[in-house]
């Protein structure tokens, strides 16, 4: 029955359709969170965490917490005006097409290694359009380049991405640690996004100056500073090692209590069904996991991993890269996340599944939260097909994953 609903449920992940049933992502994980209570598979005891035994915990709450603090704090920066700023700042260095794209990914990279990628993509996109739209450039690269080098840059650290996050609260790994390693995969597969689009957007992107002329934000100073000034302190607390959730959420509190506005405001910003998919889901996969079929997938893609340390971690590696496109990279976060403690070197498998079902989301236009959000923000303006991005996705996903694991690889061979 367990395997029956995730499988059900799994269909609405995909983003497919039943002709009978009008519900989308998180209408479906609801749903299957609620047959898993509804046939017995979890008890509601095991969902609301009341089981005195801490592996009976159907939710994870530390990783909520922490994304919902990251949110607050990402939308008072919004409310500040931080992220038109950012945009105009971007304008201003770059008077060329092809300088404004690597303008936008170097933003949208470093902006999502400490922000929820997916927020950064909701700030961005709208004023990506209006700037291309006024310099009259071709908007799909300039796209491409806020989604794309938001998932590779949001590879560097634990509040990055939501996957991350869900590695953080099973590895317990040290927000440090995990940095000092991810970054330079980070890093490099920024680079590879950017040149990729400018190579294959090369006969789109020319070299001649423009001049746009967006009017300049109100800024909020105050609260761009206060905010600004609690979120190093956050990002602090995460390297100094103390409770990453509640760091998160004790910052939001700061601000919302000093902001001098109505904390309705911010809380409105939140993105309140994303949370509640998140819950969903950590039903259904738990159900899944105690019903024993969890070990059943792992047995099932074994022969991948079987032999030497080298060989079980580039077919882990491949395995999290294909998977998390056709479960999701969440869903397969969830999954994988009770297998990595089995392996040879656990902790390189934690760096492994983040570089992996993070990367994965270049790959295909579903492939990603993020990339759907700027398509749909940009919808009407620039339309791709599947394909279209897979062009595009296939082979900068390939080779920026080949180099992030060789560097992964090499890190681990040498600290």
């Amino acid at each position: 029955m367990a395997l029956a609903i995730f499988l059900f449920t799994y269909v609405f992940i995909a983003g497919a359709r039943l002709p009978f049933l009008r519900l989308d992502r998180p209408g479906g994980a609801l749903l299957g969170a609620i047959l898993m209570v509804v046939t017995g598979v979890v008890s509601p005891a095991e969902v609301f965490n009341h089981s005195a035994d801490p592996s009976r915990h159907a939710v994870d709450l530390d990783t909520l917490v922490l994304l919902l603090g990251m949110m607050l704090l990402a939308a008072y920066l919004s409310q500040a005006a931080f992220f038109r700023t950012a945009g105009a700042w971007a304008v201003r260095l770059a008077h060329t097409p092809r300088l404004l794209l690597i303008a936008v990914g170097c933003i949208s990279a470093v902006l999502s290694a400490f922000l929820v990628n997916d927020t950064v993509c909701l700030m961005l996109t709208p004023l990506v359009l209006v700037v291309i739209d006024d310099a009259r450039l071709p908007p799909l690269p300039y796209l491409l380049a806020i989604c794309m080098a938001s998932n590779a840059g949001s590879v560097a650290t634990f509040t990055g991405n939501p996957q991350n996050m869900l590695i953080q609260g099973a590895s317990g790994l040290p927000y440090a640690q995990f940095a000092a390693y991810m970054a330079l995969p980070a890093l490099l597969s920024t680079a590879v996004v950017i040149a990729g689009l400018l190579f294959l957007f090369r006969h789109d992107l020319s070299h001649q100056r423009f001049e746009p002329h967006p009017p300049p934000p109100p800024v909020d100073r105050p609260l761009m500073a206060l905010t600004l000034l609690t979120l190093a302190g956050v990002v602090t607390a995460f390297f100094i090692g103390l409770p990453m959730s509640w760091s998160a959420l004790a910052g939001a509190a700061v601000v919302m209590s000093f902001a001098r506005r109505p904390p309705r405001e911010a809380l409105e910003r939140v993105d309140f069904v994303l949370l509640l998919f998140f819950a969903s889901l950590f039903v259904v996969v738990y159900g899944v996991n105690k019903a024993g079929w969890a070990e059943d997938i792992r047995a099932l893609f074994a022969p991948l991993m079987s032999g030497p340390p080298w060989r079980e971690t580039l077919g882990f590696a491949g395995l999290t890269l294909v998977a998390s496109n056709l479960f999701s990279n969440v869903p397969f976060v969830m999954l994988a996340r009770a297998w990595v403690p089995t392996l040879h070197e656990p902790v390189l498998g934690w760096h492994v599944l983040a570089l992996g079902s993070t990367l994965a989301g270049n790959l295909t236009l579903v492939g990603s939260v993020a990339n759907l959000i700027v398509f749909e923000a940009a919808r009407g303006k620039a339309d791709i097909s599947f394909l279209g991005y897979l062009r595009v996705g296939l082979p900068i996903t390939l080779i920026s994953f080949v180099l992030g694991l060789a560097v992964l690889l090499a890190e681990h061979a040498l600290f």
